[in-house]
């Protein structure tokens, strides 16, 4: 096992013109490492490689960021943190084939997804601890609270994690052990025979949905069909987070540190689940009963840190849920927004994710 747990980060950002109207990425992509479009016309994804420390992630987020930011300053464009658009119209997808496969086999649902923004952790594989990782990491999944960063949909106040709602709960409503968390795992077996299943099920469903089987097995395979929020991706040597809304690059950071704090704790003592609270200690991880993290991340997604239940429960899973402040609590006014205050929402939110990047707030301590 290494010392440190290594993490990377990938961020979704929406793009804008200077307006604040939702606009293609178009050549910002060729801007830095790791910059690539996202599956629908105004949304940009931006990665970084495994890193060791806070520090490290926080360089090379910013410097992929500053270099984005600065060819999109060129183009007069805008990249802005928030897990919605708060309200927008019809939102373009991009036309590849795997995207058309999505809207035949999820069905109308599927325009939820189009305005949702999120913040991809991976974090390291360390040898013999997969399972307890993957198990933390459900645990952990309540989490998503710290930062969400947005409460509308369509204009409309959703719910204080709207993402999250618009993801589990809406989109894949028809198909929701795709779409939904698991429940723990007994071991690395184990999850495989959970891909299989629902990879069946999947091809089930496009069947029945008139999409031909060749091009569905084209396009996905057992790994990348599912949308569970925690997930052991091969592919990459990781388990990965997709809970997150994307956030300013502060909370995004923090979040991962915070988190990577916790995985680290996970790989080096005992991990064992029983009851509902939930708690780390220093000689374990007390993980508590998946029905009862069910109701955290309900409460989560509802509420947010408005939860007491979900502020307690974080704390006492090694999460210093005070030094957060998630952008929906801050934007969070209950009525409606309208196109207009919607774009200036985007703009001022632009302007702090620039102010950030130019002022480059110094690193989480590891």
């Amino acid at each position: 096992m290494s010392q440190t747990v290594r993490r990377s980060i990938e961020v979704e950002y929406w793009v804008t013109d200077e307006a604040g109207q939702l606009v293609s990425p178009g050549e910002l992509t060729a801007a830095a490492q790791g910059v690539e479009r996202e599956f629908v016309e105004p949304l940009l994804e931006i990665k970084t490689p495994p890193c060791e420390t806070t520090e490290e992630l926080q360089t090379e987020l910013f410097d992929r960021l500053g270099a984005v930011l600065g060819r999109a300053e060129e183009l007069g464009k805008r990249l802005v943190p928030l897990a919605t658009p708060v309200n927008a119209g019809e939102i373009q997808e991009l036309p590849e084939e795997r995207t058309r496969i999505q809207n035949e086999v999820v069905g109308d649902q599927f325009r939820y997804v189009r305005h949702c923004a999120g913040t991809h952790i991976h974090f390291e594989q360390q040898p013999g601890q997969v399972v307890d990782q993957l198990n933390g990491l459900i645990a952990l999944d309540p989490a998503l609270a710290l930062v969400n960063s947005s409460p509308y949909f369509q204009g409309q106040r959703l719910a204080t994690g709207a993402r999250s709602k618009l993801y589990r709960w809406m989109a894949y409503e028809d198909l929701s052990k795709q779409g939904r968390l698991w429940r723990y795992l007994e071991d690395e077996a184990d999850w495989t025979r959970r891909l299989d299943r629902r990879y069946q099920e999947f091809l089930a469903a496009a069947t029945e949905a008139g999409v031909d089987r060749q091009a569905v097995s084209a396009d996905f395979d057992p790994e990348s069909a599912v949308w569970t929020p925690v997930q052991i991706r091969n592919e990459f040597g990781t388990v990965e987070w997709r809970s997150p809304d994307t956030a300013l690059p502060s909370h995004v950071l923090q979040l991962a540190d915070g988190l990577a704090t916790v995985v680290q704790r996970l790989v080096q003592t005992d991990v064992r689940i029983g009851g509902n609270r939930g708690e780390v200690t220093e000689s374990a991880v007390l993980l508590p009963e998946f029905d009862a993290v069910l109701e955290y991340v309900e409460a989560a997604i509802r509420d947010g840190l408005r939860s007491k239940a979900v502020r307690s429960y974080l704390d006492r899973m090694g999460l210093d849920v005070a030094s957060y402040e998630p952008t929906a609590t801050r934007i969070d006014e209950g009525g409606a927004v309208d196109p207009h205050a919607a774009r200036q929402l985007r703009l001022e939110y632009a302007d702090r994710l620039e102010r950030e990047v130019h002022q480059r707030s110094p690193a989480v301590a590891d």
